[in-house]
């Protein structure tokens, strides 16, 4: 059986890719890293409520304590920052969570986690998958201990959160949680502090009640038309296996990753007084380095992928890490994302604010940071030369893009060392041009930020105009 991993682990489709036997496999390969590098192993190991989840991981940690290494197994469903957190908490060699993230429902997958708490780097990835079908498969549950890893979580978001400010501003939160790991975890910490709070799609459903579990505008009607028909402060969503957030107004509008992101910067750096400095996905507003690059504090560009971030924050010292895509990160934390911490870091930042609706802090915030204009746009590229574009684009001079000069061309390289990105810093501030090649699908996505609707239009042709030449 030939299993190739991505990025972020191992995921395929359930039954056809991913079962019994191929996460036997997979746990072999994961088994044999762990006894490689280190003596005495140890591991934790999650699941999300997808379809089959729960055995899979089963299966994963009698494997992995076939092979001598202790296993903390989760007894019930959690979120991948859950589980990240325990691995960091417990001083564990590794994590495993059972998820296929926001992918559609009939995908399952594998989440590995280092013991630092955070996503596996890209070399380490790449050697698990080096030593698969390596080894004969060893299997058994000696030295599996099934624990709540719950209570330890809660635990520490009881440190990093204040609630009693969050309960004396009176607000309401409708929470979506998309049928996915996240559950009622945030309305059940917010009850427990007198907090009114209400959930919606609570319950795991392994189809997540016929929607995409990722926590976009268009994915998001039924949490918009609950806000619309009730008296709620806000609307929080999260993904699949809640490491992602996306945030709606009270009014059900949608708020933007690139608002929500400068919002929590300024929530992070201003009012809980986080040290460190910002991390920030290539893709992600450069209003960040306007408002918040100091001679203490750099904001610093990577690639696309939170990976990358979590290379930074395990280096240096970090108070903010962001994607575009929802996926937030703290460095008082863990170098991962943190859907459930972020929607709560969310609801007391309105509730430090004063203001009793989003929309009203929002529209306060946006006479500070001003409007801010930006799209992407996703093409599919199905030509034999897709790995070859970037590239040969970077070898060409372009001295301008549309009216205005390009002052620096930034490139990113792929996990096989190839130009997969390149973003185009052009005069003046806040304008940029992102061309990036998915390295996974077919796809080349143009991000574009600038001064204007009609500037973020005219930078986007110009990524067209690339693709079609």
């Amino acid at each position: 059986m030939n299993i190739f991993f991505g990025t972020d682990g191992w995921r395929g489709l359930i039954d056809k890719e991913v079962n019994e036997q191929s996460i036997e496999i997979v746990a072999q390969a994961f088994a044999d890293y762990l006894n490689k590098n280190q003596q005495s192993a140890s591991a934790a190991i999650g699941f999300d409520g997808r379809k089959k989840s729960e055995s899979f991981a089963k299966i994963f940690a009698e494997v992995l304590s076939g092979n001598g290494i202790k296993i903390f197994l989760s007894d019930r469903i959690i979120p991948t920052p859950a589980l990240s957190f325990i691995v960091k908490h417990k001083s564990l060699s590794a994590g495993v969570m059972i998820t296929a993230s926001h992918n559609p429902p009939e995908y399952n997958g594998v989440k590995f986690k280092a013991s630092y708490g955070g996503p596996f780097l890209t070399e380490e990835t790449a050697k698990v998958e080096q030593l698969v079908n390596k080894n004969s498969i060893k299997r058994n549950n000696d030295l599996i201990t099934i624990e709540n890893f719950l209570i330890d979580y809660f635990n520490q978001l009881e440190n990093l959160v204040d609630f009693e400010l969050i309960r004396r501003s009176r607000l309401k939160i409708l929470i979506d949680s998309m049928g996915g790991a996240g559950t009622d975890l945030i309305e059940r910490i917010l009850l427990t502090h007198n907090i009114p709070a209400q959930s919606i799609y609570s319950t795991p459903d392994d189809k997540f009640f016929g929607r995409l579990a990722e926590p976009i505008e268009k994915n998001l009607k039924p949490l918009s038309d609950e806000l619309k028909t009730n008296d709620y402060s806000l609307g929080l969503a999260t993904d699949g296996d809640a490491d992602r957030c996306g945030v709606m107004l009270d009014d059900g509008s949608w708020l933007s990753a690139q608002e929500t992101i400068l919002l929590l910067a300024d929530f992070c750096v201003n009012k809980k007084k986080f040290r460190g400095n910002i991390v920030k996905t290539s893709s992600v507003t450069d209003k960040l380095k306007t408002f918040f690059e100091s001679n203490q504090r750099k904001v610093i560009d990577v690639q696309v992928g939170f990976k990358y971030i979590t290379e930074v924050m395990i280096k240096q010292n970090v108070a903010f890490g962001c994607e575009e895509s929802g996926g937030f990160g703290y460095g008082v934390h863990i170098p991962e994302r943190d859907g459930i911490l972020s929607a709560l870091f969310i609801i007391e930042m309105l509730a430090d604010s004063g203001f009793n609706k989003l929309s009203e802090y929002v529209n306060h915030k946006r006479k500070i940071f001003g409007e801010l204009f930006y799209d992407r746009v996703d093409l599919n590229y199905e030509k034999p030369d897709r790995n070859e574009l970037l590239p040969q684009l970077y070898k060409k001079y372009i001295d301008k893009l549309g009216d205005y000069k390009v002052v620096f061309v930034k490139p990113f390289y792929s996990s096989r060392n190839i130009v997969n990105g390149l973003k185009y810093f052009l005069e003046g501030s806040n304008r940029w041009l992102l061309i990036r090649s998915s390295e996974t699908e077919p796809i080349v996505r143009i991000y574009a930020e600038g001064q204007s609707k009609e500037e973020v239009n005219q930078f986007l042709e110009f990524g067209r105009n690339f693709l079609i030449k």
